[in-house]
C-alpha cells in the first residue's frame, strides 16, 4: 500500500467545488515552554476522525464536531470515520492517528507531567478555511483553556 498523494486527493474529492483556495500560514506565532514538558498539562488533539461507539460518526462535509474522549476510555469502544483517508489500519490501531494510549504510557512514566481529560477529536477533511477560523479553532481554545492546558499535542490524519 502506498502513501496517499494528499493534494490530487483532495482536488479528486472536491472537484465539484470551486478551486480550492490552499491555506498558507505565513506569520506562525512561536511559544516556546518556559518548563519542561514533564511539569506540564498535555491534552491530545487528532483529526483523524477517531469517536467512541455511542458518538455519532462523523459526516463527510465539513464537519466541525468536535469529541471529547476520556483520557481512560478503553480502545475497544473506539471507531474511526474519515472521507479523506483509508481508515483500515485507525480502525485496526487507533493509536497510528489517536496515540492516547502511548501518552498515557508517557505520564506513567512521569516524561509529560499530566495528561489532560478528555483528548479531543475532529474529523478534520473540512473544506472551508473559514469555518476551521471562525468554528473549530475558537471552540477548541475555549475547552483547552478552561481546562489548563499548557501543550497541545496536535495529530493530523
Amino acid at each position: 500500500m502506498s502513501p496517499i498523494d494528499y493534494i490530487p486527493r483532495t482536488r479528486e474529492l472536491y472537484a465539484s467545488y470551486l478551486p480550492y483556495r490552499w491555506v498558507v500560514n505565513e506569520d506562525v506565532p512561536w511559544a516556546p515552554l518556559r518548563a519542561p514538558v514533564a511539569e506540564r498539562k498535555v491534552a491530545l488533539l487528532s483529526t483523524g476522525g477517531v469517536h467512541m461507539e455511542d458518538q455519532a460518526p462523523f459526516h463527510y462535509k465539513d464537519d466541525t464536531s468536535c469529541y471529547e474522549i476520556p483520557k481512560d476510555v478503553d480502545y475497544a469502544r473506539l471507531r474511526v470515520s474519515h472521507f479523506g483517508y483509508i481508515t483500515d489500519d485507525a480502525s485496526a490501531d487507533p493509536n497510528c492517528v489517536f496515540p492516547l494510549e502511548r501518552l498515557r504510557e508517557l505520564e506513567a512514566d512521569g516524561i509529560i507531567g499530566e495528561l489532560a481529560d478528555p483528548a479531543y477529536s475532529l474529523m478534520g477533511g473540512i473544506y472551508s478555511a473559514r469555518r476551521v477560523r471562525n468554528e473549530v479553532v475558537p471552540m477548541v481554545v475555549e475547552q483547552v483553556l478552561r481546562r489548563k492546558v499548557e501543550v497541545l499535542f496536535l495529530v493530523p490524519a
